[in-house]
């Protein structure tokens, strides 16, 4: 119930079309009582006392109500669809919203697929117990107790034996409506299983193919679509029993009220018109019963659509995104402070790093995949929160900041590149929303960028595709290069930014953030160790922790852990730089 009143809580935010449409559902219901009166009409009045001049009158009666309930439903209709449409837009958004405002680390446990099935798939459902379950519900409602009103009015000793079905058909739905929540809450997951491995094949749709494991791909998209349709089945099952059953004493019911009511006209307690007036009444006063079942599974769908939205609503948000200092200057002084870290409850992927960047000094990461080096700069941005430890800015703890203030201060080149499905001009401003083309073109021509762009037809307006598809490894990479560069950061932070580039393009590139990094902290991860040549400080991370740290010439002389690693990289030009 506390699930159901929140649902309803949103039609709140809409009160004129709440209130319109339940004003409509009234009358509506209202006009249901024509068609028994008019009936009874016919055979107590114009059949019984020979009145064929009421007949015109009293059938024209009958025809308007009809008229006006079907035009009331019509327009109800129309504003029922506008409020679910509404609603569902809100709250969708909504769901948007708090996903962005989430920690990076709660989408390391979610699938992308269930995800987006929970945003395009539950939200609508979750609504439809708003206009198809209580809409409808009340509609249903009120057109019962209007209905038996009626009946009451004219025998209340028929109307009960026309009530005796109730209160089996009440227990038979109670019980199958808690026993089928967790059948349609099994089903509901394996639909998010089933979308989350379409995404990922959809994704990898290249590397499925490269590997040639179609077959497998197929297997287990097989497996999982075989289990939905399980989960499912097991609901069909129990409705194909449960609504025939329904159904089997609601209409036994008619048989029962037909039969008491002949008994009683031939004894002269009832006229012949009350007990057909009963009848046509009878299936205005079980209609509601009839919509039991579509309603049953409306309301248990939406229920379970809706816990699985609220419980991504009710996830805490990420912390001090907006609360924190704010610091009028940033020289890029950065310290890592005895600063350790582990992923859930794996092995720490950073142990006791201590290491400082001083304003325009570059610190390159360096060490075998699984060191730690990616998390270094997680860290920093605060993807991630440190377990012990703590790293500095300009001398500020870092946790005392705004994240959306620190992260405006990062310029972040991905290791995986990542353009979005529209133009590159559109991609590019997600750094600088203001820039002219002019900053644009400048950027571009410093990540080298800009060839390639203006051989476009359409170029700064061609679109990207989706993941940036319709560009190389390479291109893609200069193009995050570029965006990064046009956001002009005072800290720079490079997860091997150069690997998908040619040697010539490397160079090009290099030269240009030599030049662009000057007045900048830079923090560079690259496994081409010709990359980290240059850089101020080199350190050496093994299994999380700092084994050396120095210059190029010192760690060479060392013949340490970083030499082997030179040694290891057969592009490595092993005379130390001048």
């Amino acid at each position: 119930m506390s699930i159901l009143a929140r649902i309803l809580r949103h039609t709140f935010r809409f009160p004129l079309q709440s209130t319109l449409s339940l004003v409509m559902a009234v009358a509506c219901t209202a006009l249901v009582l024509v068609l028994p009166g008019v009936t009874m009409r016919f055979i107590d009045v114009i059949i019984a006392k020979n009145r064929p001049d009421l007949i015109v009158s009293t059938a024209a009666m009958g025809v308007a109500a009809i008229f006006a309930r079907q035009f009331l439903f019509t327009l109800r209709t129309y504003v029922n669809n506008s409020l679910e449409l509404k609603l569902t837009h809100l709250v969708r958004v909504e769901l948007y919203d708090k996903l962005q405002r989430l920690p990076v680390k709660w989408f390391d446990s979610n699938a992308s697929g269930e995800i987006m099935s929970r945003v395009a798939d539950d939200v609508p459902t979750m609504d439809r117990v708003i206009i198809d379950g209580v809409d409808q519900a009340l509609a249903a409602l009120l057109q019962f107790l209007i209905i038996m009103s009626y009946m009451l009015y004219h025998s209340w000793q028929l109307t009960l034996v026309t009530l005796l079905p109730l209160p089996f058909i009440g227990i038979l739905t109670a019980w199958w409506s808690r026993r089928s929540e967790p059948m349609w809450r099994a089903s509901s997951e394996a639909s998010s299983a089933l979308n989350a491995i379409l995404h990922d094949n959809l994704a990898g749709i290249r590397q499925i193919k490269a590997y040639t494991v179609e077959p497998k791909a197929l297997e287990t998209f097989d497996k999982a679509s075989r289990k939905l349709g399980e989960k499912h089945m097991s609901v069909m099952r129990g409705q194909a029993v449960v609504w025939p059953a329904v159904s089997f004493i609601a209409e036994s019911g008619i048989i029962l009220m037909v039969a008491f009511g002949a008994w009683w006209t031939l004894n002269g307690k009832l006229t012949p018109g009350v007990v057909i007036s009963f009848l046509v009444a009878w299936g205005f006063l079980f209609d509601p019963i009839s919509r039991i079942n579509p309603l049953a599974q409306t309301f248990t769908r939406g229920v379970v659509a809706a816990k699985r939205v609220f419980k991504i609503i009710d996830t805490p948000d990420e912390t001090h995104i907006t609360e924190g200092e704010r610091p009028a200057t940033l020289l890029g002084h950065v310290v890592f402070e005895n600063v350790s870290f582990a992923y859930a409850d794996d092995a720490s992927a950073i142990c006791d790093l201590t290491l400082e960047a001083k304003p325009g000094e570059t610190i390159a990461l360096v060490g075998a995949t699984g060191a730690g080096k990616s998390t270094v700069l997680n860290l920093l941005t605060r993807f991630y929160e440190p377990s012990t430890g703590r790293i500095l800015i300009d001398g500020t703890p870092i946790s005392t900041l705004s994240k959306e203030w620190l992260r405006d201060q990062l310029g972040y080149v991905t290791q995986e590149s990542f353009l979005f499905n529209t133009t590159l001009r559109e991609n590019l401003l997600l750094a600088k929303h203001d820039a002219t083309d002019d900053e644009l073109w400048f950027a571009l021509e410093a990540a080298n960028a800009a060839e390639f762009v203006r051989s476009s037809p359409e170029g700064l307006d061609a679109l990207a595709g989706e993941r940036g598809g319709r560009f190389s490894g390479g291109e893609k990479q200069r193009l995050s290069i570029a965006r990064a560069l046009l956001k002009n950061p005072p800290i720079l932070l490079l997860d091997e930014a150069t690997s998908a580039l040619d040697n010539r393009t490397e160079r090009l590139v290099q030269q240009a953030l030599e030049n662009l990094r000057a007045d900048r902290t830079c923090f560079v991860i690259a496994h081409r160790l010709t990359t980290v040549q240059r850089a101020n400080h080199i350190c050496v991370l093994d299994h999380g922790r700092l084994i050396e740290q120095g210059s190029h010439r010192e760690l060479v002389a060392r013949n340490g852990a970083y030499a082997k690693l030179c040694e290891a990289n057969f592009a490595f030009d092993p005379r130390p730089v001048a």
